[in-house]
């Protein structure tokens, strides 16, 4: 549905985005397109349309690659790019600068923008939550873009900027974003390498928000809104992303899938066809589940460093000017993500165990795992991990913090006591069986 135009309503933010767009490099202006257009209309751009897929799979805790073919070609990344956009705003929700109840306001240039949309217009205003959710699941670029421009203090010229600095920082060296939903612009470029980074970086230091990825529909202003996801429905595991489609882009996907509490996550760029996407990416996780070959030494493991600070930026007011995009030669190499792994119970000196600390079960697969790796940070013992359960007909999830000794095993549930969640202690005897607490939160 395309929204109206509403004359009258927050002239300055209109007249922010065209200064924005006039302070911008004459070459990324004049390669700005929109959808509609042909493929011969922009020949010019022959890289990221070259013929063949792209594609790369990895281990989501430990980063390596398992498997990858032309995955360091340029490509458009189509509504990927909201990825992005998510991981900034993922960022500042952590950090104590937004919340979900945040209402970000809705500018003449968000109302404008190419479907497809969920049809706000200007001088209205969405939560934050309902953006992410209109992002994750049916893709909006309006959502997206009155989010970016939140996120870049009024301009989504500087939330851009802002994206494609994080890139950088991440090592996307591939890498550049010229807007907050993934519209065409022959500037705006990456890779299925560069795609898998940014993954990671969202599911290893995000888990709390990945269920946002899960979610098939939602109810917006008393409409549903359904996901566009098909991988929710037809790999069992999955745990979301993202799918993006443009004419130049072709089929883009990406996809994180867990089985017996291990991880993968998959890209796949510049598909024919949504089946063929689908397919591959089925094939690439069955493979990578089933244990081929791990190409780790052919390529460098994908390690995300944690999360630098946002630039101080007064959420939804103008921004000041776009400061300058550093250049990927002048930032460090990313330092490895630490897999969790077994270690000694440091409080007790005694041997690592059998005994498992049962932390709850969960709707969500993410929210699981979210709560076994915060035990893990806040205890310092044992291995994180989450188990798949069935109840009553429904599929649940145990967070469990195992490896560990008598002691410490019952020295975790102590700590969920004192704060009046349940627990509980399984011995290594009882290890593989998942049983269910009174308590299955979402």
């Amino acid at each position: 549905m395309r929204a109206g135009w509403h004359r009258g309503i927050w002239p300055g933010f209109a007249g922010l985005c065209l200064a924005a767009l006039a302070a911008m490099p004459a070459s990324a202006k004049t390669h700005h397109y929109y959808n509609g257009g042909t493929a011969s209309s922009y020949s010019a751009v022959p890289g990221p349309t070259s013929p063949g897929v792209s594609s790369i799979l990895i281990d989501a805790q430990t980063g390596a690659v398992l498997s990858a073919q032309q995955a360091d070609v340029e490509r458009y990344p189509a509504s990927l790019t909201k990825l992005m956009t998510l991981d900034l705003a993922f960022q500042a929700l952590q950090d104590g600068r937004l919340t979900l109840d945040t209402r970000i306001p809705v500018s003449y240039h968000a109302q404008a923008v190419e479907p497809v949309k969920l049809g706000l217009l200007a001088g209205q205003t969405i939560s934050v939550r309902d953006a992410i959710l209109a992002m994750t699941t049916m893709s909006a670029n309006d959502a997206a873009t009155a989010l970016g421009e939140y996120l870049g203090g009024g301009s989504e010229a500087r939330c851009a900027q802002m994206m494609t600095a994080r890139a950088q920082t991440l090592g996307m060296t591939g890498t550049r974003f010229m807007n907050a939903s993934g519209l065409p612009n022959a500037a705006q470029v990456t890779t299925a390498h560069d795609m898998a980074i940014l993954a990671r970086d969202i599911v290893v230091h995000y888990p709390q928000f990945q269920s946002f990825f899960e979610v098939t529909s939602f109810e917006f202003r008393g409409r549903p809104v359904y996901s566009n996801n098909q991988m929710l429905k037809l790999y069992p595991g999955t745990t979301g992303m993202k799918t993006g489609y443009t004419d130049l882009a072709r089929f883009n996907l990406v996809t994180s899938a867990e089985r017996n509490g291990r991880e993968l996550i998959g890209v796949v760029l510049h598909e024919p066809g949504w089946s063929a996407s689908y397919r591959q990416m089925t094939a690439m996780l069955n493979s990578g589940f089933a244990g081929a070959p791990d190409m780790g030494a052919e390529m460098a493991s994908i390690a995300p460093p944690p999360p630098a600070p946002l630039p101080h930026v007064t959420y939804g007011t103008p921004a000041l000017p776009l400061p300058p995009v550093r250049e990927a030669s002048a930032l460090p190499p990313p330092p490895p993500a630490a897999p969790v792994q077994r270690v000694a119970d440091r409080a007790h000196g005694e041997e690592l165990g059998g005994w498992v600390a049962q932390l709850g079960v969960f709707s969500y697969s993410s929210s699981a795992r979210s709560v076994a790796v915060n035990m893990r940070r806040l205890r310092g013992v044992g291995v994180a991990r989450i188990a798949r359960l069935q109840h009553d007909g429904r599929t649940l999830w145990s967070a469990q913090l195992a490896g560990l000794s008598y002691h410490a095993a019952h020295k975790t549930c102590d700590v969920l006591a004192a704060r009046g969640d349940s627990c509980l202690v399984l011995a290594p005897s009882a290890d593989h069986l998942a049983m269910l607490t009174g308590d299955s939160g979402t």
